[in-house]
């Protein structure tokens, strides 16, 4: 159910994460998600939250200002 407008449905596909930290921009692309039709509200499962989190961590330590991940390639 959507947390925003609480549809019944929600479709799986893929986002892009992006965040801001210390004035670099960490991208994430192909991210696996459900999305709402109705409203677009995006929500991650508990297992993709978590390697997005690891995920930048990890890219913290070695930021640009510019970092881009493909999550397909890495997770």
């Amino acid at each position: 159910m959507c947390n925003m407008c609480f549809s019944n449905r929600k479709i799986s596909t893929t986002t892009t994460f992006t965040v801001e930290y210390e004035g670099c921009i960490i991208v994430v692309k192909n991210v696996p998600c459900l999305e709402c039709p109705i409203c677009g509200e995006i929500t991650f499962s508990d297992s993709v939250a978590g390697k997005l989190e690891e995920l930048v961590n990890s890219v913290k330590k070695i930021m640009q200002d510019v970092s881009v991940i493909d999550f397909a390639r890495v997770a």
